[in-house]
C-alpha cells in the first residue's frame, strides 16, 4: 500500500504529465521519426536515421520546447480551463503555479542547451520558437483567426526542424505539409466552438464570438475541403506506397464530418468533431509505416 505522501507524489506526476500532455509528446516522438525515416531520408539506412545523434538531439530539443508550451499555455488558461475542463483543470491544478512556472524555463533552458550541440543555427531556431509560443500564448491567441493560424504554424513547426535538418526540398514533402496543417487548423477552429463558454468569460475574441458559430462551421468546411486537395494528390499524383488507403479513407470521413458539423449544436458535438480530427491526425502518424512496407517487413523478418 501507498502511504498518504507518495500517493500525494503519485498524483503531482500524474498532474504534471497531464499539463506537458504527455501521450501527446510521445505522438510528436514517433511522428518525427517516422517522418525522417520515410519522407524526409527515405534513401538513407534505417540504422543511420535512427541512430542520428543530431536528429535525436533535435527531437528531445523539440519535444522540451513542446512540454514548456503546454505549460506557459496552461499558466494563462486556467481560468478559462476551469469552464470548458473542470475536471482535467482540478488535476492540474495538483501542481503550483510556481513550480510549473519553474519547470517552464527549465524546459527551455535545457532545450537550447541540447539545440547548442548541433548547432548554432539550431539554438536561434529553437529559441524563436520558444519565442513564438510565448507571444501566441500571452497575446495571438485572443485574435481571431490569426490565433488559430499561429497555433497551427508552431504545431507543424517540430517537422520544419528536421526538413530542414536533412534538406529534402522534394515536392510531395510540402504536399504532406500542407494536409496536416490544414487538418490542425480545422481542428483549432473546432477547439474554439468547443470551448466557447470559457472563451466569452474570459473576454477571448474567437471566431464563433465575434462572427457567429455559423462562420466558424463555414470557415472549417472550407479548410476540410481544401484539405481533400493534398488528398487528393498524394493518392493519384505521388508515391506514397498503402498509404493511399488512409488518404482515400480520409477524405470519405471528411465528407461525413462536414455533414456532422453542419448538424452540431451542443459542446458535446463538437467534441466529437474534435476527437475525429485528433484520431485522423494519430493515425495519419502510425499510417506513414505504409509508404513503405517492404522496409518494415525486412527489419521484422
Amino acid at each position: 500500500m501507498l502511504s498518504r505522501k507518495n500517493k500525494l507524489l503519485l498524483l503531482k506526476v500524474l498532474s504534471l504529465f497531464s499539463v506537458v500532455r504527455g501521450y501527446n509528446l510521445l505522438i510528436i516522438i514517433l511522428a518525427q521519426y517516422l517522418a525522417s525515416i520515410y519522407i524526409l531520408a527515405p534513401d538513407l539506412p534505417l540504422r543511420q536515421v535512427v541512430f542520428d545523434l543530431n536528429l535525436f538531439v533535435i527531437v528531445i530539443a523539440s519535444i522540451l520546447v513542446i512540454a514548456a508550451g503546454y505549460i506557459i499555455n496552461n499558466f494563462y488558461d486556467a481560468e478559462k480551463d476551469l469552464i470548458n475542463k473542470p475536471r482535467k483543470t482540478m488535476l492540474d491544478r495538483l501542481v503550483s503555479q510556481r513550480f510549473k512556472l519553474s519547470t517552464y524555463f527549465v524546459l527551455n533552458f535545457l532545450a537550447v542547451f541540447a539545440a547548442s550541440y548541433v548547432s548554432f543555427r539550431a539554438v536561434l531556431f529553437f529559441s524563436a520558437y520558444i519565442f513564438g509560443i510565448w507571444l501566441y500564448s500571452h497575446k495571438l491567441k485572443k485574435i481571431p483567426f490569426i490565433g488559430n493560424f499561429v497555433s497551427a504554424t508552431l504545431a507543424i513547426t517540430p517537422f520544419f526542424a528536421v526538413f530542414v535538418y536533412y534538406k529534402n526540398f522534394e515536392t510531395v514533402i510540402f504536399v504532406h505539409a500542407m494536409f496536416l496543417f490544414l487538418l490542425i487548423l480545422a481542428r483549432e477552429l473546432v477547439k474554439d466552438l468547443e470551448n466557447i463558454s470559457g472563451d466569452v468569460a474570459q473576454n477571448y475574441h474567437t471566431i464563433p464570438i465575434i462572427y457567429g458559430v455559423g462562420v466558424s462551421k463555414s470557415l472549417i468546411a472550407v479548410l476540410m475541403l481544401l484539405t481533400l486537395i493534398p488528398a487528393l494528390l498524394l493518392i493519384f499524383k505521388f508515391n506514397v506506397g498503402y498509404m493511399n488507403y488512409y488518404f482515400a479513407g480520409c477524405i470519405l470521413l471528411f465528407l461525413l464530418f462536414l455533414v456532422i458539423l453542419f448538424k452540431s449544436r451542443t459542446r458535446k458535438h463538437f467534441l466529437w468533431l474534435h476527437n475525429i480530427l485528433k484520431l485522423v491526425i494519430v493515425v495519419g502518424v502510425f499510417s506513414i509505416l505504409l509508404i513503405n512496407v517492404d522496409l518494415v517487413l525486412n527489419r521484422i523478418l
